[in-house]
């Protein structure tokens, strides 16, 4: 058991949306968090068709409650039109709801009722390293950081994750008929794998995929919406040198990565491990923001003249560079010193392998571990300071 860092406070007051990718953990936290809230699970058959029949039941038997009281409806994106009842009782009765669902896409697709702004919505990511106690860094490149993937030994680690994106492909896509050519949409996840952390370029996308590039465009907004992938836009602010304002996509775990790349073992000081390593790391950053509930905060830089920085925070708050070497030199800083001759205020940062915190040229260089574990202590930069 981990003691996730998402507490969703704020249902002491209102009601919330939490919204995850499968297996993210949604379930074991909200019966951690609420255990004598009423709870209704409609992945349990029986529960699901007796509210799929009489919808109004979810009124009257919450009405006979205390007024504010908490009630969970798990997957509600199964039976939307319990969302009408939802409303009513926020409205007439008070009553406070904790709603999950894998994501909003199928509220919005169908038109249903999303309570007008009643119920703030929360997003549940993969474990992150401040949750678990005896962190593996190398483990987590390899596994990723859905619970049953990282808590599983490798061999175990690769089926579940070769089941899971079975489930994912059935259960979101086929079961919804948002997709029909389905050899497509996986050949773009293979695709949209080779290319994790790279700039996007939806022709070579198509090409390779045989379609063109609207679809991939409807492709990607697909795994955005299923939480299952996130763009990072380019930081465009334009001082002296151009800039490539094309958006990097990366998927929500790495070892979903890994396993569409057939990337059984990864081992340090490979090339694949430090595509991995700052796929990691940027999931990190962007569990971190969402939780602090900063939306924007991220970026990278990327000039015409091939200067780069991996990782912006607010508006050039800090610079972030992610090297895999176990030992930054000088010559590793050349694209956080171009980016700080536009930008001399931000704080400059490599992460890497090194054994020890150091200062090199002005720059700070931090083990990813260190690098982490000030992340979420907030000593990299205060939430609310990245925009000032």
């Amino acid at each position: 058991m981990y003691k996730r860092f998402q507490k969703l406070e704020e249902v002491q007051t209102d009601s919330i949306f939490l919204f995850g990718a499968r297996q993210t953990g949604k379930t074991t936290l909200i019966n951690e968090l609420f255990p004598k809230a009423k709870h209704y699970d409609l992945l349990d058959s029986s529960t699901l068709s007796r509210l799929t029949l009489h919808p109004e039941l979810l009124r009257q038997e919450v009405l006979i409650l205390p007024k504010d009281s908490l009630v969970v409806i798990d997957e509600i994106p199964l039976l939307p039109a319990l969302l009408n009842e939802v409303h009513w009782l926020i409205v007439h009765h008070s009553t406070r709801f904790v709603l999950t669902g894998s994501s909003a896409r199928k509220l919005r697709r169908g038109g249903n009722n999303t309570l007008g702004g009643r119920a703030n919505p929360n997003v549940l990511h993969p474990l992150v390293s401040y949750e678990v106690d005896d962190f593996d860094l190398i483990k987590a490149v390899n596994q990723g950081m859905l619970p049953r993937h990282y808590m599983a030994d490798p061999a175990t680690s690769w089926r579940r994750r070769q089941a899971y994106i079975g489930v994912y492909l059935k259960e979101e896509i086929i079961a919804e008929a948002v997709v029909r050519n389905l050899a497509a949409f996986n050949r773009f996840l293979e695709v949209a794998a080779m290319t994790d952390g790279e700039m996007v370029n939806m022709t070579n996308i198509a090409q390779d995929c045989g379609v063109d590039q609207k679809t991939i465009k409807e492709y990607f907004q697909i795994l955005d919406d299923t939480l299952i992938g996130r763009m990072v836009p380019a930081f465009t602010k334009v001082v002296k040198r151009r800039v490539r304002q094309a958006p990097r996509f990366y998927m929500f775990d790495i070892g979903i990565v890994n396993f569409l790349l057939g990337r059984r073992k990864i081992e340090p000081g490979s090339a694949d491990f430090g595509h991995a390593l700052e796929h990691f790391l940027i999931q990190e950053i962007i569990a971190w923001l969402d939780y602090n509930n900063i939306d924007g905060g991220l970026s990278y830089w990327h000039t015409y003249n091939d200067y780069e920085v991996d990782a912006i925070l607010g508006n050039a708050k800090v610079a972030i560079e992610f090297k895999s070497c176990t030992e930054v030199q000088p010559r590793h800083l050349k694209g956080l010193k171009a980016f700080s001759e536009e930008h001399p205020d931000a704080r400059k940062i490599i992460v890497s392998l090194d054994a020890s915190p150091r200062l090199l040229n002005g720059v700070e260089v931090l083990p990813a571990t260190e690098f982490l574990k000030r992340l979420w202590n907030n000593e990299i930069v205060e939430a609310t300071d990245l925009f000032l």
